[in-house]
């Protein structure tokens, strides 16, 4: 903000109309822009130099994309179903990479688009069908000649944007407020800034819009990044301050308790790895600072038992610990594991439990209501030591005696807010540990940004046999499906099973975008290109996305038929569910067709392979949690990831990351460089908007780093920040009061 006070003056909180007009106001409110400070710090997402070309390898299915290109192929045709020309246009980049665009009216075209120009053009980034081939296409994007005015400017910054807005739209209100805005006053310390070598704000926030050279814009990005780096640690440091004014309970170590006596039992000896989390564990709920900690590691690594270890040190403590499960077949599963490790010990209340027993109680949703109460009762008188549940743990009727410790298990499959509401409970806030076999990406950039303790189960599973993962071009290759379907028969012949995953239920009109009224295909992102239609001689639209019900019958009738194929997804009733699941577990089935209802909870040892359908359509984190149901036994597992997706793509660099590694850290981080860490303070779930725009964890490690040595210094002289006003307002700018405390919570 700056310093001045005339009312005339524009500064970075006045209205956009100010500065720019109402005209182009308005256009920028479509982008969510309605300040002179949100359109300063729309930056552009990247600049091409004057007579270069922009790669078209980088493009991803669905973005907006705005790319400098040379007009290569022009070709015209008569529309077949309706009147008019349609004009088909290659762009080419420097590589010689191709994109097709497609434009309607083609007649109103000629003299504008020519083969061998250069022009900048926007659209969505779509697909289409040529031959046997999935191509790249923009439909009828937007387009401008390069001499629109910018003079001999060295660079064109490329904005995020959006349909009807577009990239040079605005860049051109962009530099308008840039001519009227008087340079904002510098939060930052100037001892810091001369110390880490940046320029100041008001130079910095011109020349990430308008560079001259490469120095520049690399320093006004290093100057920018190093705010929101700041801005976030200032805001975890000033939690962590908070936080102590409602300290946990403190839970050390009780000689000869129930941790003793369940480790006196055990009837293998624990790894080294779960030796050492189990002390760091144990370290932290012996103090009365929150216990904020990840535990990460494959399926069969261990998790549970370094998990129930760190409940039992609470419940020795007299309180309680509550594991939260994302299904109600993982929590039953957890509970009936739970209570076979403890054996007598967990049988508080029953004829044949030890004199220093525990109980646990299971709550689900599901239970009948007699059951409901008695779990309830349970829980809220503190009879039940260990609770294990699903989202009915989070509900407000839910009350406990005192909680010390929550569990969350897979905790990708939970959004922030629903891990935090049990921690909200009670005068004292509980410890928290959360267990995951991936890491997600937010998960990973929260580890550096300082939210969460990481301790990794690093050793290999006993009995685990490796899983070989290939991606299966089908776009490309179609021939190749057929070896897919040979490779099953295969697994089958030789004694083993398969599983079949397909991102939707099926059974309906889907046409490929998101539908509430169907849980299981929430994962799922609309690809659909919108204006193609049946006017196009090369394809169609991207089809709907594959769905169990329509896959199954074609399977069973064509290349897989004679074998025994079930059916299973989540709109299945329970009764049914669990047939199926036990007929495949008793190999009465050849081959499980299923939705990602299968991807926790499931262990069938004799399952060697997975054909995973639109494999594109799933996160890293589903991928490889549903390649984990493979390879569970002696024999080697076999993961095939089908997809339509062409080479070069974000989506097939995704999935030929999966294929490399079955690490999921290794495969967090390579999502992290594919994609950025996004949304880390949460604004996509919560909501809110984010001031978060450059900062990545891969690329700026070390200034978080530094950053946060330098906030705790500062707060450690200036408590609260009371001294430098305008670091408080760079927090509440980078990440706001709300969004601070979502931080916390993670």
């Amino acid at each position: 903000m700056s310093a001045r006070k005339d009312p005339d003056e524009i500064d970075l909180d006045s209205p956009l109309e100010r500065a720019i007009g109402g005209a182009s106001a308005k256009l920028m409110a479509k982008m969510d822009l309605h300040t002179v400070g949100d359109l300063v710090r729309h930056y552009p997402r990247r600049y091409v130099a004057r007579g270069s070309l922009t790669d078209i390898a980088g493009l991803e299915i669905g973005e907006q994309a705005t790319l400098v290109a040379r007009i290569d192929k022009v070709a015209t045709r008569q529309m077949r179903t309706r009147r008019g020309s349609l004009m088909n246009v290659t762009l080419v980049d420097s590589k010689g990479r191709t994109l097709d665009c497609t434009f309607f009216n083609a007649h109103k075209l000629k003299g504008m688009i020519e083969v061998g120009k250069t022009m900048i053009f926007s659209g969505k980034v779509g697909t289409y069908r040529k031959g046997d081939q999935t191509v790249l296409q923009l439909t009828h994007p937007e387009f401008e000649p390069l001499d629109d005015g910018d003079g001999i400017r060295p660079f064109i910054s490329v904005y995020p944007a959006k349909k009807g807005v577009d990239s040079w739209k605005i860049a051109r209100c962009a530099r308008g407020v840039l001519d009227v805005l008087d340079d904002p006053t510098d939060p930052l310390p100037e001892e810091i800034r001369r110390a880490e070598k940046l320029p100041e704000l008001g130079r910095a926030l011109r020349r990430i819009h308008v560079p001259e050279t490469e120095a520049d814009y690399h320093a006004a990005r290093a100057r920018l990044v190093w705010d929101e780096a700041f801005g976030v640690q200032l805001a975890l440091a000033l939690r962590r301050e908070k936080a102590l004014e409602r300290p946990a309970a403190a839970n050390p170590h009780r000689p000869g308790g129930l941790l003793d006596a369940f480790d006196a039992v055990l009837p293998f000896p624990l790894t080294n790895g779960q030796k050492s989390v189990g002390a760091e564990i144990a370290e932290d709920l012996a103090h009365e600072l929150p216990m904020n900690r990840l535990v990460q590691g494959d399926v069969g690594a261990g998790k549970t038992i370094v998990a129930l270890r760190a409940m039992l040190q609470v419940v020795d403590s007299g309180r309680q610990a509550a594991m939260l499960a994302p299904t109600e077949v993982l929590a039953s599963q957890h509970a009936r594991s739970l209570r076979a490790m403890l054996g007598p010990i967990g049988r508080g209340g029953e004829l044949d439990a030890a004199e220093n027993s525990t109980k646990i109680t299971l709550l689900t949703g599901s239970m009948t209501t007699a059951e409901k109460r008695q779990a309830l009762l349970d829980t809220q008188s503190g009879e039940a030591g260990i609770v294990v549940g699903t989202h009915a743990l989070i509900q407000d009727t839910v009350g406990f005696a005192d909680l010390g410790l929550v569990v969350v298990d897979e905790q990708h499959r939970f959004g922030v807010e629903q891990r935090d509401a049990l921690r909200g409970r009670g005068e004292r806030t509980p410890h928290l540990l959360v267990m995951t076999a991936t890491p997600i990406p937010r998960t990973v950039a929260m580890t550096v940004y300082g939210d969460l303790e990481i301790s990794a189960l690093t050793e290999l599973p006993k009995g685990r046999s490796p899983i070989a993962t290939t991606v299966v071009p089908a776009g490309e290759k179609p021939a190749w499906l057929a070896r897919v379907w040979a490779r099953v028969r295969e697994e089958v012949d030789a004694g083993h099973q398969v599983y079949i995953v397909c991102p939707r239920v099926g059974g309906d009109t889907a046409t490929g975008k998101k539908r509430a009224a169907d849980p299981e295909d929430a994962d799922l992102i609309d690809t659909e290109d919108p204006d193609i239609g049946a006017d196009s001689d090369d394809g169609s639209a991207r089809r709907p996305p594959l769905a169990v019900l329509d896959v199954a019958p074609g399977l069973s009738e064509g290349p897989l038929e004679g074998l025994r194929i079930g059916i299973l997804h989540g709109k299945l009733p329970p009764d049914e569910k669990d047939a199926v699941m036990r007929a495949f577990e008793r190999h009465e089935l050849d081959v499980l067709v299923a939705t990602t209802v299968i991807e926790v909870g499931v262990d069938v040892p004799n399952s060697t392979g997975i054909v995973i359908l639109d494999a594109d359509r799933f996160g890293l984190s589903q991928l490889h949690q549903l390649r984990g149901r493979v390879g569970r036994g002696s024999a080697p597992g076999v993961c095939l990831l089908v997809t339509d997706m062409p080479a070069g793509t974000t989506a097939r660099e995704r999935l030929d990351a999966i294929a490399g590694t079955t690490d999921g850290f290794e495969l967090a981080r390579l999502d992290l460089e594919l994609r950025r860490e996004g949304d880390v303070v949460g604004t996509t779930q919560s909501g809110r908007r984010s001031g978060l725009r450059l900062l990545s964890l891969v690329r700026h490690e070390k200034v978080i780093v530094s950053a946060r040595d330098y906030a705790g210094k500062l707060l450690t002289e200036d408590p609260g920040l009371e001294k430098h006003p305008g670091l408080r307002a760079l927090v509440e700018e980078t990440v706001g009061e709300d969004q601070a405390e979502y931080l916390a919570k993670a």
